[in-house]
C-alpha cells in the first residue's frame, strides 16, 4: 500500500490497520474482546432460586432502596439487574487491594515484603486475592439478605434448612468474582491494557444503551426535547472535563549529575528532566471509598426494613442516604474531598521521590536534597491535589447537578463511571500506543 494512501487516512484508522496488521498485537486485541465478551455472558447467569422480574421491579421504583440497588447495578453493568453470579464485579478484589495499600506502609513485615523486587509484589498480590475471597462471601451475604426483604431470594440465613440453599448462592456469587478476576488478569498478561479495569470498563459501557432509553424516554414523559439537549450538553463538558483533569499534570524540573570515565579521566555530565505530579493522583479510588461509605449504612438498614409502605427507623435510614436525599450528595462532596487528599498523601508517601532522587544523584534546581526536597514537593502535591479533590467533588455530584437543572429524573449520568470509563480508555491506548511505537509505527495520540 502506498505511503500517500496511508497519510489519506485518518491516524486513528491507520493506527487499528497496523495494530491488526501485526500477528502478535491481533492476537492480544482479539483476545482481550474474546474475554470481554465471556464476562457479559458471565453477567447473565443468575443465581440460584433468584426472581430476577421482582428485581427489575424493585430498580424500576427508583426510590429507596430501589435508588441503591439501581445504583449497584449501574457499576456492575447490569448484572445486579439480573441478580448475576457476577452481580458485585470485581469491586471486593478492588477492596482488597485498597486495603492492602494502606496496610503495606504500616506493617513492618508487608512494607519488607514489598521491597522484595518481582517475588515481594507476586506475594502481596497472592495476599490481595486471599483477602479477596471473604470479602466477597461477606458482600454476598450481605447483599442476599438484603434482597431477601424483597422476596428477590429466598430462604437466606444461617440456620435450619436455609443453611445449605444460602451457602450455595454465596459461594456462587464470590466464585463469580473470582473468575472475573480470572479473567482479569489474563488480559493483563496476554492481552492489551489493565484487565480488572477493562471488566470495570466493559460493565459500564454495556449500560449505556439503557441510559439512550432511559433520555428517550425522559423526552416522551414531559422531560421535552430542550431538556434533553441540555443534558447531553452538560454530560459532554463533564466528559471533557474529565479529560483534561485526568491529563493535567506539574511538571517539576530535575537535573541529574553523572560522572563519566573516558580516556582515563572523569568527566561531570548534566543532564535535565522532569517529575510529572498530576493533578488528580488519586485516580477514581477516592470516589469509590466515598460511595462505599454511603451505600454501608443503608446496606445495612436494609436488612432491618419493614414492609413497603410501612415505616420505620431502618426504612428512614435507607431513604436518607439514597441517591434522591440532599444528606447523600452533600457528604458524597465532601467525603470525595478528604479522601483525595488522603489517598493521594498516602501514594505520595510510599514513592518516597526525595529519597529517591538523592540516591541517584538528582536534585531539583534551587532546593537543597533530602529533607528540604521533601518539604517542597510534598507543599506542591499539596496545592495541586486540591484542584484534583474539588474536581472529583463535582464530578461526584454533577449526577445531582444535572438533574436539578434540566429536571429529568429517569435519566441518570454515570459521572463516576465516565470517570473510569476515561481513565481505562486512556491508558489502554497508551499501552496500545507503545506497542506501535517499538514497532515503528505511529499511534493514537500526538
Amino acid at each position: 500500500m502506498s505511503k500517500a494512501r496511508q497519510q489519506s487516512r485518518p491516524r486513528l484508522i491507520q493506527a487499528m490497520i497496523d495494530a491488526f496488521g501485526q500477528p502478535d498485537l491481533r492476537r492480544k486485541i482479539l483476545l482481550t474482546i474474546a474475554l470481554l465478551v465471556i464476562f457479559r455472558f458471565v453477567a447473565h447467569v443468575p443465581v440460584p432460586g433468584a426472581d430476577v422480574e421482582a428485581m427489575k421491579a424493585l430498580i424500576g421504583g427508583g426510590e429507596g432502596i430501589g435508588a441503591l440497588v439501581g445504583m449497584l447495578d449501574l457499576f456492575s453493568g447490569g448484572a445486579m439487574r439480573n441478580v448475576s453470579i457476577a452481580a458485585m464485579g470485581v469491586y471486593p478484589y478492588i477492596t482488597a487491594v485498597i486495603i492492602m495499600q494502606l496496610l503495606v506502609p504500616v506493617i513492618p513485615r508487608l512494607q519488607a515484603i514489598s521491597r522484595e523486587g518481582e517475588a515481594g509484589r507476586a506475594r502481596i498480590n497472592q495476599y490481595t486475592h486471599w483477602l479477596t475471597v471473604p470479602l466477597a462471601a461477606l458482600s454476598a451475604y450481605g447483599q442476599l439478605m438484603m434482597l431477601q426483604q424483597y422476596g428477590i431470594v429466598s430462604n437466606v440465613g444461617l440456620s435450619g434448612g436455609s443453611l445449605l440453599p444460602t451457602a450455595a448462592m454465596v459461594l456462587a456469587m464470590t466464585a463469580g468474582t473470582m473468575f472475573l478476576v480470572w479473567l482479569g488478569e489474563l488480559i493483563t498478561e496476554y492481552g492489551i491494557g489493565n484487565g480488572v479495569s477493562l471488566i470495570i470498563f466493559a460493565g459500564i459501557v454495556s449500560t449505556l444503551p439503557e441510559i439512550i432509553r432511559g433520555g428517550i424516554l425522559a423526552e416522551q414523559t414531559g422531560g421535552g426535547l430542550l431538556s434533553l439537549l441540555i443534558f447531553l450538553l452538560l454530560a459532554l463538558a463533564i466528559i471533557v472535563t474529565i479529560v483534561i483533569f485526568t491529563e493535567a499534570h506539574r511538571r517539576i524540573p530535575v537535573q541529574y549529575a553523572r560522572s563519566l570515565f573516558r580516556g582515563g579521566r572523569m568527566y561531570r555530565q548534566s543532564g535535565a528532566t522532569h517529575i510529572p505530579m498530576r493533578v488528580n493522583s488519586a485516580g477514581m479510588i477516592p470516589l469509590i471509598f466515598a460511595m462505599a461509605m454511603l451505600i454501608f449504612p443503608g446496606v445495612v438498614a436494609g436488612f432491618f426494613v419493614g414492609p413497603v409502605g410501612q415505616e420505620n427507623f431502618a426504612n428512614s435510614i435507607v431513604n436518607l442516604f439514597s441517591s434522591g436525599s440532599w444528606l447523600y450528595w452533600a457528604l458524597f462532596f465532601f467525603m470525595a474531598i478528604g479522601f483525595t487528599f488522603f489517598y493521594s498523601m498516602v501514594i505520595f508517601q510510599q514513592q518516597n521521590l526525595a529519597e529517591t532522587l538523592q540516591r541517584q544523584g538528582a536534585f531539583v534546581p534551587g532546593i537543597r536534597p533530602g529533607k528540604p526536597t521533601q518539604q517542597y514537593l510534598t507543599r506542591v502535591i499539596t496545592r495541586i491535589t486540591w484542584g484534583g479533590a474539588l474536581f472529583l467533588g463535582i464530578v461526584a455530584i454533577s449526577p445531582f447537578i444535572i438533574e436539578q437543572v434540566t429536571g429529568i429524573h429517569t435519566l441518570i449520568f454515570p459521572a463516576i463511571g465516565a470517570l473510569i470509563v476515561v481513565g481505562v480508555a486512556l491508558d489502554t491506548m497508551r499501552q496500545l500506543e507503545a506497542q506501535l511505537l517499538m514497532r515503528r509505527y505511529e499511534g493514537f495520540l500526538k
